[in-house]
């Protein structure tokens, strides 16, 4: 039996299934300058899919022994009015608080920033254009720069690293609070990045730009083959996926790639899970100990084969997708080890209108695997030609007998 054979016999039927309990929604903000990532959506309650508002997946896990995010929150809080009631800041006395809480992943943001989150799930965010990730050693790595953004134009490339915003050094920072260093509220606004590429070291001034992402691309290589390269899971995303499985040509196959996929709406990867599978549990995910579970919807293809491509940049609700489907054996996984968010946060308002997000738990891929600090290994491990080993497992695998 060749290696493909063996691939198209171990996922052939759905690994076995952890049953969790039924969930009820989410909501969410953004974490990258260029995309959103990691977060729960907004959605209409049905009483079984979707998880409380005010939830989101997308920070590493906070470290053990923080405080409990009640009382971090009432700290921050408190915190907060103090520092108003003296005429200081009252988000830089919030953020304080959560930096004493050892919730490394808790951020605090103005309402400018958070109505940026927001709007960024459309698709659209003020920016430079850059989507980044915190690398092992500490370091701020961009992991994508948008075609076009001031970034590009300045000629930042996957791969530098950024060692300043503004002056503001950000190494060992939470990604979430240098990628609102980033951010900006009106587009036009100038920020200086310090930046670094092998021994070399150089700063470059670039102006906020309003900008847009089309988050699914897909291509048709031929009849036997379409590839959905969905870049970040913003709103409208999941459906694009399901409208792209649905178009794709009889009996053609699946090449799903999540590569340098930051994360974004839980909601919308659920919808792009559902895409794929004929409804069943997606994930579970627990809040101060309660285990909550999200479902796929009924009535997915389940006739196609699917080979999942993933790499270091594949986070947070991406990873949440790759391991519901490699957990329920209806996709080969291929490339490297994927990024390690699986944490939840839920968002405090402030008395000053700032916000504050702590981590509250953590979510967990449906045979019970937690991805946080961890990733998902693929089943073919695969760096330099990655895309053209994918291709080739999808041609083996064939459509289901």
């Amino acid at each position: 039996m060749s290696g493909l054979d063996r691939f198209a016999e171990r996922f052939s039927g759905p690994r076995r299934i952890r049953r969790g309990a039924t969930l009820t929604l989410v909501f969410a903000s953004v974490l990258v300058t260029g995309a959103a990532t990691g977060s729960w959506s907004d959605a209409a309650d049905d009483g079984r899919n979707e998880p409380p508002p005010a939830l989101r997946s997308d920070a590493l896990a906070a470290p053990q022994g923080e405080a409990h995010t009640g009382d971090t929150a009432d700290k921050a809080a408190d915190a907060a009015a103090e520092a108003m009631a003296d005429g200081k800041s009252g988000k830089d006395a919030a953020e304080e608080a959560v930096s004493r809480s050892g919730d490394r992943w808790g951020s605090v943001y103005s309402p400018g920033e958070f109505q940026e989150f927001e709007k960024a799930l459309d698709g659209a965010y003020t920016g430079v254009g850059l989507w980044a990730r915190r690398a092992a050693d500490g370091h701020i790595e961009i992991s994508k720069v948008q075609k076009d953004g001031p970034a590009a134009r300045a000629g930042i490339r996957e791969g530098d690293r950024l060692r300043s915003v503004d002056g503001e050094r950000v190494k060992g920072r939470p990604v979430t609070d240098v990628l609102s260093m980033l951010r900006g509220e009106r587009a036009g606004t100038p920020v200086v990045l310090g930046l670094e590429r092998g021994t070399r070291a150089w700063s470059a001034k670039l102006h906020r730009a309003r900008l847009t992402t089309d988050s699914v691309t897909v291509t048709e290589a031929s009849d036997d083959a379409v590839t959905i390269k969905v870049d970040a899971f913003t709103k409208g995303s999941g459906e694009a996926v399901r409208s792209a499985v649905r178009d794709a040509p009889e009996g053609a196959g699946i090449l799903l790639d999540l590569r340098g996929n930051s994360g974004g709406l839980v909601s919308e990867a659920v919808t792009a899970t559902s895409a794929l599978v004929d409804g069943g549990l997606v994930a579970t995910y627990d809040v101060r100990g309660e285990e909550k579970a999200l479902h796929a919807e009924r009535g997915g293809d389940t006739d196609r084969p699917v080979v999942a491509l993933v790499d270091g940049g594949t986070m947070s609700a991406a990873e949440l997708l790759t391991g519901a489907l490699q957990d329920r054996g209806r996709a080969v996984v291929v490339g490297t080890r994927t990024f390690g968010k699986g944490s939840v946060q839920m968002p405090s308002r402030l008395p000053d209108g700032s916000v504050a997000e702590l981590t509250v738990g953590h979510y967990r891929t449906p045979s019970g695997r937690a991805v946080d600090g961890r990733g998902i290994t693929p089943d073919l491990e695969a760096e330099d030609g990655a895309e053209k080993r994918a291709e080739t497992v999808l041609t083996g695998l064939g459509p289901p007998s």
